[in-house]
């Protein structure tokens, strides 16, 4: 693969989904489902994590190898791989609870990295959460940086507890991803945009929050307006990986800008204006419409995108 070298730092792991009282297992975890789904979108892009040397580490050992990403040395390291356990209601929106360890493997050469994903669970887990506050710090100065908060709050328990932490992050970055739910628990009744206004401040040059069935919205620190992101219209079989298949396509759109990737990147991107990213946030959703189509953290390939994209399902209004 050609282009900037991708780095997605942060937690690979099980999912055990219950539904109708049927349980079903699919290879997940946020940073290693960007990861792949960058892969599959034909960008050179290491994932690294940490899971153990046991038959589900295997699955997400075969998962990162079909979609073509590559595992950074020593991400096998743990006592035995995470699980999280998904209940899916009746609209197949998603609740988990945990069962995981975080810690970085040892990072080797950080300074071929051009663009450093992460974010969710292993920045705020300990002691994993340090070290990639660290490996963030220490590629800055070379690489853009992108992050998603994630929100889990059986893990992250309260907002007081992970509030600076994210937000040290969100100054760090270039982009920032999150969901209406991420922004509600963690400013309870303070209006989306206002949040977004506040990131935005921070120093990303673009911050985009993802509405579920409403679309997106976005905004750009070089444009003092908001944009709308319609979503398409697609029968939802579960919104499992939805967020983060958004966030691989986003990326990957970004990256095929020239707007992420090396300090260069990064000077572009706060310079850019709305029809710079419009493709990007296109491919946004394309992704994120083709995974919730199927069960699981589904990643669609470059040309099932591109399918996607010459001929869109309606929008929802």
């Amino acid at each position: 693969m050609n282009g900037p070298k991708v780095l997605s730092l942060g937690e690979a792991l099980v999912d055990v989904v219950w539904h109708d009282g049927k349980s079903e297992e699919h290879v997940g975890g946020s940073l290693l489902n960007v990861g792949c789904g960058l892969a599959r979108l034909g960008h050179d892009t290491t994932v690294g994590t940490w899971f153990g040397r046991d038959p589900r580490g295997g699955q997400i050992t075969e998962w990162a190898r079909a979609a073509g990403a590559q595992l950074h040395e020593g991400s096998d390291g743990a006592e035995r791989t995470s699980v999280a356990y998904a209940t899916l209601d009746a609209a197949g929106s998603a609740s988990y609870d945990f069962d995981l360890t975080w810690q970085l493997p040892a990072m080797g050469d950080l300074d071929a990295v051009n663009h450093l994903h992460t974010g969710s669970i292993a920045a705020t887990l300990e002691p994993g959460g340090t070290q990639l506050l660290q490996t963030v710090k220490a590629v800055r100065d070379h690489a853009t940086v992108s992050y998603d908060p994630n929100v889990r709050p059986a893990l992250m328990h309260s907002p007081q507890t992970v509030m600076q932490r994210i937000e040290e992050l969100i100054s760090l970055s270039d982009l920032v991803k999150a969901s209406e739910e991420d922004v509600e628990w963690l400013y309870a009744g303070k209006p989306l945009q206002a949040v977004m206004r506040r990131w935005r401040t921070m120093g990303p040059a673009m911050v985009v929050v993802t509405r579920g069935p409403w679309g997106a919205w976005a905004a750009l620190g070089s444009d003092s307006d908001m944009l709308v992101v319609d979503q398409m219209n697609v029968e939802v079989a579960d919104t499992v990986g939805a967020g983060d298949s958004f966030m691989a396509g986003l990326i990957s759109g970004l990256l095929d800008a020239g707007l992420l990737g090396g300090v260069q990147g990064r000077d572009r991107f706060r310079q850019a204006r709305w029809a710079d990213v419009q493709e990007a946030l296109h491919r946004a959703v394309a992704t994120s419409g083709l995974t919730v189509r199927r069960p699981g953290s589904y990643t669609p390939d470059r040309a099932e995108v591109a399918a996607m994209l010459a001929d869109p399902p309606a929008f929802d209004d």
